[in-house]
């Protein structure tokens, strides 16, 4: 299995009670797929999974895999802090007919060195010993940071359906190493948005990122640009998606709560992000959307006529 192309990370819609709301997910799914999205990583950091009961990811999956089809791939992320929910999400992924499951290692109880990691997800992976299965790494908020390069050489005899990578890490160096292990055996997911002409300069071919939620567009343009040879127009398109990301970090109460206020200006309502994330208040909504209007957001991602 490859993935090629865009894969968005949705957020996860709520209600005012906080409870998830699965109406929206017909709307969401619709907008990426006319945007080009390849398809989607549901429930990961974006999807706010580790705030979510082991049910609620459950119906989201379900709600979500009515619109796979072969251009657009379902990954469910199965990452927890309790192995027996990883596995048991695994395998409700495979029942379902998703295309694959990525998971992040524990946050609590992290593995004390790489071997201790590999045995983690062999022993996940093997609940649904079919189904494709993508280590997903981040640091930032797992603070698991072993070399990928080592964790392929050390996995890849002992894990049959490892298929890939999730790389959400600043580390070129390390990815780069990641494509070329084993005569690129492995499929590499760039993770890091602002930084996906990089990837690209490096060989990636597929990405997963929470921006691609509303930037798919201008992303796209950035990957027609660099396979066109025009590296010009690329670093000018992903100089634009660096200032739009800049804009929604330092803006409000929380990134994902921002993110959920600019899904509006496509028609999607989002609602609230659960604690301990904060949501943005009215008054950080409209500054944020005036800011947004100043970069030209509405122009590079197509939204013009969306009202906000």
């Amino acid at each position: 299995m490859r993935l090629n192309g865009l894969i968005a990370a949705p957020f996860t819609a709520m209600k005012k009670d906080y409870s998830i709301n699965l109406d929206e997910i017909s709307k969401y799914a619709q907008l990426l797929i006319e945007n080009n999205v390849s398809g989607v990583f549901i429930c990961g950091t974006s999807g706010e999974s580790m705030s979510l009961t082991t049910s609620e990811r459950k119906q989201i999956a379900e709600e979500w895999v009515k619109y796979a089809a072969p251009d657009f791939k379902i990954i469910v992320h199965i990452g927890s802090t309790c192995i027996e929910s990883s596995k048991s999400l695994m395998v409700h992924a495979e029942k379902i007919g998703a295309s694959a499951v990525g998971m992040i290692g524990p946050c609590f109880f992290k593995p004390s060195n790489i071997d201790v990691l590999v045995d983690y997800c062999q022993t996940v992976a093997a609940a649904s010993p079919k189904l494709s299965f993508y280590y997903y790494h981040m640091p930032s908020m797992n603070g698991i940071n072993f070399s990928m390069r080592t964790f392929l050489e050390k996995s890849a005899d002992k894990i049959p359906n490892l298929t890939g990578i999730k790389y959400t890490y600043e580390d070129l160096m390390d990815f780069h190493l990641c494509q070329k292990f084993d005569n690129g055996r492995f499929d590499m997911l760039f993770g890091r948005d602002e930084l996906l002409l990089c990837g690209l300069a490096l060989g990636a071919k597929g990405a997963v990122g929470s921006t691609y939620n509303f930037m798919a567009p201008l992303y796209n343009d950035i990957i027609e640009k660099f396979n066109a040879g025009d590296i010009k127009a690329a670093r000018a398109l992903q100089g634009k998606s660096m200032e739009i990301i800049r804009l929604i970090v330092s803006s409000g109460n929380s990134f994902m709560s921002n993110c959920k206020h600019i899904m509006r200006r496509f028609g999607l309502e989002l609602g609230t992000v659960r604690k301990p994330l904060v949501c943005t208040t009215s008054q950080q909504a409209d500054e944020l959307n005036k800011k947004l209007d100043e970069l030209g957001f509405a122009e590079v991602c197509n939204c013009n006529n969306i009202t906000v």
